[in-house]
């Protein structure tokens, strides 16, 4: 089980070696409330990296979404007043941007800002927008993990490669893409934390709830995956590009 406030994600994850390869990065973002439940949108075409250039294109969904509920695991680094970058252990950077509301913990204490230092491995939940995460919650050396997953390993994103065609677990019968509402608050929370606790590299820009109680957590930034399947006990089961 996870929580928003007991991250589980595996810390030996973040250093990870992966594997650079894949068609698909981090798409541009339309602009929408992250916190309305609305039907999510799967359309978009070729894979796009972080400076948004084109790659060679895929099966797996490139979909376009507003920012939207998520968060990403990683290495903290630039350090300032306003937020720092965090970089995933695909070597993704992304900007992180601190408020007053933002909460801090180390491990599962609370704790300060003061907590986020150049080096420091850190979980982050908040609102994805593309390769941006407005924090909600920071989690400054996270607790290991022992979920366990139904398969893979995360591959980097790299320009101009072929994508992972890749399918491990179960993937709900009802599922596909487009389909769903947005989810937000505990719930996006606890399913992103769950996904990134098995699949760490990327970012999750939203996640959506499907009508069976299951979540699509969708992952950028990477080959593969791009759809974590997680269930309504927060359980990854499943995982495709």
């Amino acid at each position: 089980m996870f929580s928003s406030k007991r991250s589980r994600v595996i810390a030996a994850g973040i250093a990870a070696v992966v594997i650079a390869g894949g068609s698909y990065g981090i798409v541009d973002a339309a602009s929408s409330s992250a916190t309305t439940a609305a039907t999510s949108s799967a359309t978009g075409s070729g894979g796009q990296g972080l400076a948004g250039a084109s790659g060679t294109g895929g099966s797996g969904s490139n979909a376009r979404s507003g920012p939207a509920a998520g968060g990403s695991v990683g290495t903290a680094s630039n350090v300032s007043a306003s937020g720092f970058t965090l970089t995933t252990a695909t070597g993704q950077k992304v900007t992180i941007k601190e408020a007053s509301t933002t909460t801090y913990e180390q491990g599962t204490s609370p704790a300060t800002v003061s907590a986020v230092t150049t080096g420091a491995p850190v979980l982050v939940l908040g609102t994805t927008d593309s390769s941006t995460i407005t924090a909600a919650q920071v989690i400054v050396d996270p607790p290991s993990s022992s979920a366990s997953s139904p398969g893979g390993q995360t591959i980097g994103y790299s320009k101009g490669t072929q994508g992972s065609t890749e399918k491990v677990g179960t993937i709900p019968s009802d599922y596909t893409q487009g389909s769903g509402t947005l989810a937000s608050g505990t719930s996006a929370d606890k399913a992103t934390e769950a996904a990134l606790a098995v699949y760490p590299g990327g970012i999750i820009d939203r996640v959506v709830e499907l009508s069976n109680g299951d979540y699509e957590v969708h992952n950028i930034g990477v080959n593969w995956p791009h759809h974590i399947f997680v269930n309504a006990d927060f359980q990854v089961i499943g995982a495709d590009d």
